[in-house]
């Protein structure tokens, strides 16, 4: 069915929809990955955004289950130049499209995606619109209008369990995971490190965590504005000192926040497989997969907490480590799903450094 894209700046393309659903609004951002459509779909970062992919081919390996980074898909709505509707996988469940219809989840096909690419690049990201069928560009951008910004909605608490979860050994060491909207990864690398993984939820009181005795506490990735979160701030500002800290992506942004920094929002995100990383001790660069649409200021970190790693696209501030205590964070993905391993290494940093805290040595890696 036709159907159209229409931004609140009166930008407007059409093409042709698939998947499910006739309408869908969201915050439009663009991720430069060239495979990892299914794993982007689910990761519950992108709630309340609709997601343009600016690899031009979409689908073409379909959907596995076994892939999914969550249960269902948090986006809007899928803008691509084409969409394959005959993938080739030996393990594939679904299409793309079949993917997208379960997930009531709407996408918009024969879109030019490096003019709508160039074009939030220039203006920003912004409310948007997808719609099925042909609908005026006046009402179609009107909608978009009406829809509210991202800082402010409490996506977080969308998609944080409101239950306790347990995962690995059940007789190793005990780590809290808060769940802010994790990727099924970072559970899956703290597995394989013989963790007892706890996820608690984005509100679990820092009196909870503590009654877990934990010999760590990992900080996960998840949506919007970090200030909308501050329930979370002021358990982690509880534990400070207490436990290893970890800190990825939002659960970095966090860690600054409660350290009294600032956050403030990008112009248009870092969102792909593909961003260069500087270490600043060890001056290594990684390629990094990220996905966030803000950034902590450094300026207001106190003398004890440095910057380790910066961004070599824009120096926004990558990541932070604490001088003495065994905090460390990162704005980028580590567990990748999708993208590179080259950062994979910090959760064996992590591990090593809750060993150190039980050896009484204690320090950040």
């Amino acid at each position: 069915m036709r159907g159209k894209l229409a931004l609140e700046d009166g930008y407007v393309l059409t093409g042709e929809t698939f998947g499910g659903g006739l309408q869908s609004g969201g915050e439009i951002v663009f991720n430069t990955s060239m495979t990892g459509y299914q794993e982007i779909l689910t990761d519950p970062s992108y709630c309340g955004q609709i997601i343009v992919l600016t690899y031009p081919l979409i689908g073409n390996y379909g959907v596995a289950e076994s892939d999914c980074e969550a249960p269902r898909s948090f986006a809007r709505g899928l803008v691509c130049r084409e969409v394959c509707d005959q993938p080739s996988n030996w393990h594939l469940d679904s299409t793309l499209d079949s993917f997208l219809k379960r997930h009531r989840l709407l996408g918009l096909a024969g879109v030019d995606t490096r003019a709508l690419v160039r074009h939030i690049r220039d203006h920003g990201t912004m409310r948007a619109v997808i719609a099925a069928g042909d609908i005026a560009d006046e009402a179609l951008v009107a909608r978009a209008r009406a829809l509210p910004v991202l800082s402010g909605q409490l996506h977080v608490a969308s998609v944080s369990p409101r239950e306790i979860r347990q995962s690995g050994d059940p007789a190793g060491r005990r780590i809290v995971l808060y769940d802010l909207g994790s990727k099924a990864g970072i559970a899956r690398e703290l597995d394989k490190l013989g963790f007892r993984v706890i996820s608690v939820p984005h509100d679990c009181p820092a009196s909870e965590v503590r009654r877990f005795r934990p010999a760590g506490v990992v900080l996960s990735n998840g949506p919007g504005d970090p200030v909308d979160v501050m329930v979370t701030v002021e358990a982690v500002r509880d534990l400070i000192g207490r436990y290893p800290l970890f800190g990825i992506c939002l659960g970095h942004q966090i860690l600054g926040l409660a350290f009294g920094a600032r956050t403030y929002k990008l112009k248009f995100g870092h969102r792909g497989a593909n961003h260069p990383v500087r270490d600043l001790g060890t001056r290594r660069v990684y390629i990094t997969a990220q996905n966030h649409g803000f950034a902590v200021d450094p300026t207001g970190l106190p003398i004890e907490v440095e910057v380790s790693h910066v961004n070599l696209n824009d120096e926004t501030v990558e990541g932070l480590r604490h001088r003495s205590l065994p905090i460390f964070s990162v704005q980028y993905h580590p567990e990748a799903s999708p993208g590179p391993r080259d950062s994979a290494y910090l959760f064996d940093h992590f591990a090593g450094m809750v060993s150190a805290a039980k050896a009484g040595r204690g320090k950040s890696p």
